[in-house]
Order: structure tokens, then sequence, then C-alpha cells
């Protein structure tokens, strides 16, 4: 599986581009594992409880609630906050291009 996705990120007046890429997507049943390969790489785990959607980064251990994938403002706020910017902001991108590949929301 290669998913091929674009990021940006605004820093002031300016923006910044990256390409991103997801290489896999592991389905559990209850929860999708999913490795992202970027200025980083790393996988990602991401399910959904009675709250809501949720990613677990294990090698960043942290984790926190989304919204729907394909929400890029709210999960971005979300992301940034525990991966740093870039990292955040490439797994939000990553959410949006494998929402039609996944059955969470």
């Amino acid at each position: 599986m290669d998913i091929r996705f674009n990021c940006s990120l605004k820093y002031q007046k300016r923006t910044e581009k990256w390409e991103g890429r997801v290489t896999n997507i592991i389905d559990y049943g209850q929860h999708y594992e999913v490795k992202i390969s970027s200025r980083s790489g790393f996988s990602i785990i991401i399910g959904k409880t009675n709250s809501g959607n949720f990613a677990c980064i294990p090698v960043f251990n942290a984790g926190c609630e989304l919204a729907s994938l394909k929400d890029i403002f709210w999960n971005s706020e979300r992301l940034t906050k525990i991966l740093g910017k870039v990292d955040g902001t490439t797994v939000a991108f990553a959410l949006v291009a494998i929402a039609d590949y996944i059955n969470i929301d």
C-alpha cells in the first residue's frame, strides 16, 4: 500500500510544504495500525470508543481524542500539542488521506 498525501503548515507569513506516505494499514477489527513515512516515520493506532475517535502514538508515548478523520483543523490542534507541529500536522493530513480506506467514523 502506498497512499501519498501533501502536508502544509503556516508559520507567520510563509507556508511550509512536504509530502507524506501511508505505507501500511493493518485492520485489527476494533482498531487500526497505520504506518506513516514523512520527515520521520512511525506507527499510529486509531480507533473508536463510546466518546469518539482516538489516536495513540506509542513511539511518542502519547495519545489524544480525535474528531472525524477528515476534520483537519480539530485533529491538527490536538495532535500538534502532543507530537509537535510537523509530526502532528503530518498525522492529521494522513488521517484525511486514509479516511476513505478504513471504517471508523
